[in-house]
């Protein structure tokens, strides 16, 4: 709704995290990781796209970004949210394959199968947990050993290990 530079047209949309984007990258090092979290849509008519997600990914490239942690609004009233197992991953796969950046999907991803499936089909480069790790704080334990996977637990829990 805004109607200054920072407002409007795609470009006045996305001038303000541009401008951030370049003064955190100058600040941070290079040989450190910088991650940008999007709202790669706002599920309105009107409102802002996953392929609006795409072109601002193409720009962050070039600022150095490393990935960019996709997820997705709920911040319009009455948006209708289509809520299920992997629905926001679309978004990370789009933007790993037409921006030319590592991703990260997020979204209803709780099990571990489901997770692991999702970069190995090459859909994102990183799963982000969020409400399952609240839910269950061992869940990446649990991933790793129904997974098959080698991993070292803190001292702490070798005896209660399984």
């Amino acid at each position: 709704l805004r109607t200054d530079q920072y407002g409007g047209s795609f470009e006045g949309r996305i001038r303000m995290p541009l401008e951030v984007v370049a003064a955190v990258r100058s600040a941070w090092p290079q040989a450190k990781p910088l991650f940008f979290r999007i709202s790669a849509t706002d599920w309105v008519e009107g409102g802002w796209t996953s392929e609006d997600t795409v072109e601002f990914a193409k720009r962050l490239v070039p600022l150095g970004v490393d990935l960019v942690d996709c997820s997705s609004a709920g911040l319009m009233p009455g948006a209708k949210i289509p809520i299920g197992p992997d629905y926001q991953v679309p978004f990370a796969e789009a933007v790993r394959r037409q921006a030319d950046i590592a991703t990260a999907a997020v979204g209803l991803i709780t099990e571990p199968a489901q997770a692991e499936a999702i970069i190995a089909e090459g859909r994102a480069d990183a799963v982000m947990l969020g409400r399952v790790v609240l839910r269950d704080p061992h869940w990446p334990l649990r991933a790793a050993a129904e997974l098959g996977a080698e991993t070292t637990w803190p001292k702490q829990y070798l005896r209660a290990r399984r």
